[in-house]
């Protein structure tokens, strides 16, 4: 095997035992997974909104963030349910670039997952302290889930994970709503079919372990645009496209009919000022079909304190390092007018 060992991690039971939850903590998680759940199952009408930056690249920024959108939670409770976005694995197409805080807890310095790994947990747990607000992540890497397990609300599988057979089954065994993306090429069936085997159980291989999962009845879709095979991207939030998904939906024996619409990658073509439009159009044709109305459950938001992205290195602090993100005087103003709308 042509790789270098660097050191043992301490695997998650040991890292959650290290840094522990309250019981309090613990009580406003399990608060917050039931309010959630009910969207997904439809006892509640609120909507979800999951937003925040491309990656969480600094704690003291993010949780300023997330302190704001906490004021705002506040506001809109009601109508809107906010899971701030605390991104801290980062897929790469090449492979190459900022992976994120698991990889490298300060963008500038060298790659340190020991120090990382402590880093996000802390994270999420200042968050849930500071603000009363449990986040999402993505699940790049299945394995790592359990770091941060006791944490999150929601979970994401993204565009190059969604064909993977350990993304789907390790979703398969959450008991929390997972969204899983269609893949970049657009395919949408191959998403439906990534929900199928999120919903049923499974016997599989999970960290040295043989386990059985219970199936996840809150996986769902998340539409988030294509990218056809010349590099041009295909949204897919259009009401044509929703209706689209009522029917596969209709064809499948799938729990919890429900999508996530990403208003950002190739929804806006990474044009990240179109994400305020496309969710407008949106709950434009929610209006116009109880159908669509009842499926779309909430969106998905690239935010950060400052518009705009910047290299690694340029010091603006609450700017995105990675995709741009809209700044906070946008993002205000889109949560008062999605809460206007419901």
């Amino acid at each position: 095997m042509n790789m270098e060992f660097i050191r043992k991690l301490p695997i998650p039971k040991d890292l959650k035992a290290q840094f522990s939850l309250s019981e309090k903590l613990v009580a406003i998680k399990q608060k917050r997974d039931a309010e959630i759940q009910k969207v997904f199952t439809g006892e509640s009408d609120k909507k979800l909104l999951i937003i925040g930056p491309c990656s969480a690249d600094r704690e003291d920024a993010v949780l300023e963030y997330t302190g704001r959108l906490a004021k705002m939670q506040d506001e809109v409770k009601d109508k809107i349910i906010i899971i701030p976005r605390i991104y801290t694995n980062q897929p790469r197409t090449t492979g190459e670039g900022y992976k994120g805080m698991v990889h490298q807890p300060d963008p500038e310095k060298a790659e340190d997952m020991l120090q990382g790994l402590i880093a996000i947990r802390e994270m999420h747990t200042r968050a849930i302290e500071q603000t009363g607000l449990t986040c999402a992540d993505e699940m790049l890497y299945p394995e790592n889930h359990r770091y941060l397990s006791d944490l999150l609300s929601y979970v994401a599988v993204g565009a190059r994970s969604v064909e993977n057979q350990q993304h789907r089954l390790t979703a398969s065994g959450l008991d929390i709503p997972v969204g899983m993306k269609n893949p970049t090429g657009g395919d949408l069936a191959v998403m439906m079919n990534s929900l199928v085997a999120a919903q049923a159980s499974h016997v599989f291989l999970y960290r040295g372990w043989e386990v059985k999962s219970a199936g996840n009845p809150l996986s769902h879709a998340i539409l988030r645009g294509a990218v056809d095979p010349l590099g041009r991207t295909i949204p897919n939030y259009h009401y044509e496209d929703l209706m689209t998904l009522c029917g596969l939906y209709a064809k499948k024996n799938l729990k919890n009919p429900a999508v996530i619409v990403d208003a950002n990658h190739a929804n806006s073509g990474k044009k990240y000022l179109e994400q305020v439009r496309i969710c407008n159009e949106v709950l434009h044709s929610c209006r116009h079909s109880n159908d669509i109305q009842s499926l779309v459950k909430g969106f998905m938001v690239e935010s950060y304190l400052e518009d705009g992205a910047q290299k690694i290195g340029d010091g603006c602090y609450g700017k995105s390092i990675t995709d741009p993100c809209l700044g906070w005087e946008k993002t205000e103003r889109l949560i008062y007018d999605i809460a206007d709308q419901l």
